[in-house]
């Protein structure tokens, strides 16, 4: 049986889309909050990220997406490895100090370290640890890819921290 067409708002082709336009209708799909973080030769680098996705089972690749003028993504791409920490409800406040500029993210943060040297934050759900595996440039982000070393499930009995419509749910 055919569809039923019942209004045809949706063929519009090329309409001029803009940037907060298209933000709003991404918004619309739920995304899990991470922090990205990398052991680097002046310390550790991190920062918040909800582009995460799992890109392969077999070989495990795993893959983020960063802003072109980040300098933290450059540190992480530079030491060649990197732990992507899957965030729960409780962490918040952790995620909003590693959106924060001009402060030491990781001040009074408990981490343990992880076998490419990452730093692995302490009561996250989960986290998986990477070699760099491949980076590519798209737009006005920069794409990393990371092999997947090893992996944990830390806090089984915590929720996700979500994002949705511009704000945390």
């Amino acid at each position: 049986m055919a569809a039923e067409i019942i209004e045809n708002r949706y063929a519009e082709k090329n309409k001029e889309v803009s940037e907060r336009y298209l933000r709003d209708v991404f918004g619309s799909f739920v995304t899990g909050v991470t922090v990205v973080t990398a052991a680097t030769g002046d310390g550790f680098a991190g920062f918040t990220v909800n582009s995460f996705t799992s890109v392969s089972l077999s070989p495990p690749i795993v893959l983020f997406c960063a802003d072109l003028g980040s300098a933290t993504a450059t540190r992480i791409e530079r030491a060649g490895a990197f732990a992507v920490n899957i965030l729960g409800r409780h962490q918040k406040e952790l995620s909003d100090r590693f959106c924060a500029s001009g402060c030491d993210r990781f001040s009074g943060v408990q981490v343990a370290s992880a076998a490419t040297g990452a730093p692995i934050l302490h009561d996250a759900l989960a986290y998986v640890d990477c070699e760099l595996d491949g980076a590519a440039t798209a737009g006005d982000h920069r794409i990393l890819l990371g092999r997947v070393l090893s992996a944990g499930r830390l806090c089984d009995d915590k929720e996700p921290l979500a994002f949705y419509q511009g704000g945390y749910r």
